[in-house]
């Protein structure tokens, strides 16, 4: 399947991008891995004909969106982020109602319906940089309330005003739970992902985007490392430090959706080029402001 997925990208000049929670048979394969906003970037710099997803809805509809006359292929268009959804109808407009100066603040993880009509969409790992760089005092940042959370402590002079939603992966991991690693493993160094709840963050050594993860567990000098993140991360740190030992919370924190994407799906979809990412125009042209906003204040 490697082979024939290979020679199909050759022939019809596609390029396969995963994320870091994609099995680690997509990682090997894919021409880019990363997390959203590296992703984003290789996105709008491919010249490839057709772009290969391997990731979940939000991901490939970015993709799409900053290149509109490509052909945006994801091998299986039901993986899904449940927390992309995780805006009530009509907040936005009674947010804008209630506080002067406000921006909307998307965080990637969410449809494009919602990013049209947000002011600039962030990621995790730059979320803070670009809250910091506007001028507004009053930011309603949506969907993730951890993240938002996250973000207010390090921007303490601007209003940060948390949406209800959160990563349900995220979400699961506890206190207890870390706490119980913590003793199995006392040498190992905590590292997590602001989508996790607040208690969690509290106990972490190190806390950061799947990129910035990775970045300091290759760089710092311990061996052992409690990783509170989605599990499809094992790949990427192993990948790099086959020396050191990584350790998650149990149940593993595992995304049923990025798991779809599969060799099979992938093989699949560059013979037919059948699951097209497709949104109109309308919605284009309106989440292409915030994302290239993301992209210019961002790097």
């Amino acid at each position: 399947m490697k082979n024939q997925i290979e020679q199909l990208k050759k022939e019809k000049n596609a390029v396969i991008l995963a994320h870091y929670y994609a099995p680690a048979t997509l990682q090997e394969i894919a021409d880019f891995v990363g997390d959203s906003f590296y992703l984003a970037k290789i996105a709008k710099q491919s010249d490839a004909d057709i772009i290969v997803f391997c990731g979940v809805k939000f991901m490939g509809e970015s993709a799409k969106i900053l290149n509109q006359d490509k052909k945006v292929l994801m091998p299986d268009l039901t993986a899904d982020c449940a927390m992309a959804h995780m805006v009530k109808n009509g907040i936005i407009d009674e947010m804008k109602a209630k506080y002067d100066d406000l921006a909307v603040v998307c965080y990637i993880n969410s449809t494009a319906e919602l990013k049209g009509i947000s002011d600039v969409c962030v990621t995790s790992s730059n979320a803070v940089k670009i809250v910091k760089a506007l001028p507004n005092k009053n930011i309603f940042f949506i969907p993730d309330r951890n993240l938002g959370r996250f973000v207010a402590k390090q921007v303490r002079e601007k209003n940060i005003i948390l949406n209800d939603g959160c990563c349900p992966i995220h979400a699961k991991i506890t206190a207890n739970q870390l706490i119980s690693l913590k003793e199995r493993y006392p040498k190992a160094k905590v590292l997590s992902h602001p989508e996790c709840n607040p208690a969690v963050l509290e106990l972490s050594d190190y806390i950061g985007s799947t990129a910035d993860i990775i970045a300091f567990a290759k760089k710092d000098k311990a061996l052992e490392y409690i990783i509170c993140t989605e599990c499809g991360v094992d790949y990427k740190l192993i990948t790099d430090n086959p020396h050191k030992h990584f350790y998650y919370p149990e149940p593993l924190p595992c995304c049923k959706d990025m798991k779809l994407n599969t060799l099979e799906s992938v093989l699949s979809v560059l013979k037919r080029e059948d699951k097209e990412v497709t949104i109109s125009e309308d919605i284009c042209q309106k989440a292409i402001i915030p994302l290239n906003r993301m992209l210019e204040l961002g790097c």
